[in-house]
């Protein structure tokens, strides 16, 4: 019988991948990445809102990271969650990372955003703040979505969102009186709202030093407040519709 090498290495090969596992895929938790983003970014910024030190609080002493902490760690953050399916984190990471890009852009004099503003005397216009007070307000209410959806994660997430839904408005509300010329009210709002952003930060410490831990496997983790249990899902109540079911079909049945 002529021996045919053609068919005896397909054979071969087929043999190969019928018995070959698939190989495993390590992905590493990119939470602290963005996190790390997250307290470079908005714990000086927050520090310089309340103007600790004599510092000033528009944010221009702290821009460049704005754009390679705060927008590029947590934009690429995001992004990896995405290829996890984490869509909550995918979200969180990538809209706070296009915020900070935001804001670090409006603060760079090559994008133009104040120059309309400016007066011949160069002083920016009121227009200016009314305009971009409406930023704060909005990133204000999507982070009222965030706070609502975390109410199913931890306590510390439930923390932070909580503290931006508070800081936003605030900071929204400082750039309308400052519009009107109310300087005092206008500095206390951005104070309240620098001190909801540094409670922001704090609890991205704490995230972010409980995530880096359990990645070394530490000998103890920092408790997050877990409220996936105690708040119940859609899936729990489908569980319980489904028992409540099967239980009336037994007591007719038995009844019969």
């Amino acid at each position: 019988m002529p021996y045919d090498s053609d068919k005896f290495a397909e054979a071969i090969i087929a043999q190969a991948r019928a018995t070959a596992k698939p190989a495993k895929k390590n992905w590493g938790n990119p939470a602290p990445l963005a996190l790390a983003g997250l307290v470079m970014t908005l714990t000086p910024l927050s520090c310089q809102l309340m103007g600790w030190r004599g510092a000033d609080s528009n944010g221009f002493a702290n821009n460049g990271a704005h754009f390679f902490c705060g927008g590029l760690l947590l934009f690429l953050g995001g992004l990896l969650e995405f290829f996890l399916a984490n869509t909550f984190g995918f979200v969180v990471y990538c809209a706070y990372g296009g915020f900070f890009l935001a804001l670090g852009a409006t603060l760079t004099p090559g994008f133009n955003a104040e120059t309309p503003y400016l007066s011949p005397s160069g002083v920016l216009g009121d227009g200016f703040y009314n305009s971009f007070g409406f930023f704060y307000l909005f990133v204000g209410l999507l982070s009222f979505v965030f706070l609502i959806c975390s109410i199913r994660t931890n306590l510390c997430l439930v923390i932070l969102f909580l503290a931006y839904t508070i800081a936003f408005p605030l900071l929204a509300a400082a750039e309308w009186t400052h519009a009107q010329d109310q300087m005092a009210l206008s500095h206390r709002l951005t104070v309240g709202g620098g001190a909801a952003c540094f409670v922001v930060s704090m609890c991205s410490w704490w995230a972010l030093v409980g995530g880096l831990l359990q990645s070394v496997d530490f000998p103890f983790t920092l408790p997050m407040g877990d409220l996936s249990r105690v708040v119940p899902g859609a899936k729990d109540f489908d569980v319980e519709k489904v028992q409540v079911q099967v239980q009336g079909e037994t007591l007719g049945d038995k009844m019969e």
